[in-house]
């Protein structure tokens, strides 16, 4: 099979292309290393996505990314530095390839930075995504599996969150974009008979995590005795889930589409098991052996009180069946952080 995957050179991205180049894939990733974060750890990523040494000059950026894309370019895998945003550029590179399913992981990400740059993440998350159902279209392409967002579910009052709970009350534009995507989806799907599942991602953590998010954050400030941003009083919470166990649903979801037609499904990727902000940092604390010093703060707008994923439609659909525990994820995360 012949995969397209947006955001490949990013943390969840790289560990699919990865994993399908393993299995015999072959693979088109489109990255357009966005300075949201350091690019180069994204040109990390994709070394050792396709299993090059992940030592590398970094003297300029374009000229970098230049020789990256001519490094890791082979027979079964082909890296282009592309805008999502930009439909003539994607164009040229469906009309290059013979794709047979899209997965697209490419976005502005962040709650935080959408309140500050709200037309940013329209353009790009919306639009963006838009372009490539448009291609799907024009190119007969009718595989495709979209990452969606915990976020979608505000501070919903219900818990579990099941994928029939009201989404219809975001409290970030990036909740916003991402529950736009999810009902443009459908009628992409009703009109073109795109076959489609969104996957709404509940905080995914683990090796190659972006440096912004709160376990890589913490992870590091601890570490070099730094304080820590410790937002409200401790007791928020979120579903954690680990990198691989997120990897098996994307993999759940690719085999479904390719094994079912007329499917439009939304479905929770957690691991059905809450952990509060408390909780991580004294199991952080226990991994690096250092006890962390605290800035307490207010919470932050745009943050939900809580997530907790109701999981049981992916395992009866998928046979999804997540396995890392919090603190064996976090061990791994750890050990890979101070190797790094």
């Amino acid at each position: 099979m012949t995969y397209l995957i947006t955001g490949g050179s990013g943390f969840i991205g790289s560990h699919l292309v990865e994993h399908l180049l393993k299995n015999g894939h072959s693979v088109i990733s489109i990255d357009n290393f966005d300075d949201f974060y350091d690019y180069r750890i994204k040109v990390r990523n994709t070394l050792e996505s396709v299993g090059i040494d992940p030592h590398f000059s970094f003297e300029d950026k374009e000229l970098d990314i230049q020789k990256l894309i001519f490094e890791t370019s082979n027979t079964r895998f082909q890296l282009y530095y592309q805008d999502i945003r930009d439909q003539e550029g994607l164009r040229k590179i469906f009309a290059k390839h013979p794709i047979e399913l899209v997965i697209h992981l490419a976005a502005l990400a962040g709650v935080r930075p959408s309140i500050e740059r709200p037309l940013e993440y329209e353009e790009v998350n919306i639009r963006g995504t838009m372009n490539l159902w448009e291609l799907c279209r024009d190119f007969k392409i009718n595989k495709f599996v979209c990452a969606s967002s915990s976020s979608v579910y505000g501070n919903n009052v219900s818990v579990p969150f099941r994928e029939t709970d009201s989404v219809d009350a975001p409290i970030s534009p990036y909740a916003a974009t991402k529950r736009s995507c999810e009902i443009l989806g459908h009628v992409y799907h009703h009109l073109n008979h795109i076959d489609m599942i969104q996957l709404r991602f509940f905080t995914v953590y683990g090796p190659r995590q972006r440096p912004d998010l709160a376990i890589h954050k913490f992870t590091k400030l601890i570490a070099e005795n730094k304080e820590i941003p410790f937002y409200g009083d401790g007791t928020t919470s979120r579903d954690y889930t680990y990198i691989d166990d997120i990897i098996l649903g994307i993999l759940r979801s690719i085999r479904y589409l390719e094994t079912h037609d007329h499917v439009y499904e939304i479905i929770n990727l957690g691991e059905n098991e809450v952990v509060s902000l408390q909780e991580m940092v004294n199991i952080l604390e226990m991994h690096l052996d250092k006890k962390a010093i605290k800035k307490n703060l207010p919470l932050q707008p745009g943050d939900v009180q809580r997530t907790f994923a109701d999981i049981t439609k992916a395992r009866n659909l998928l046979g999804y069946h997540p396995t890392t525990k919090f603190q064996n994820g976090t061990k791994k995360f750890v050990e890979w952080f101070l190797r790094k």
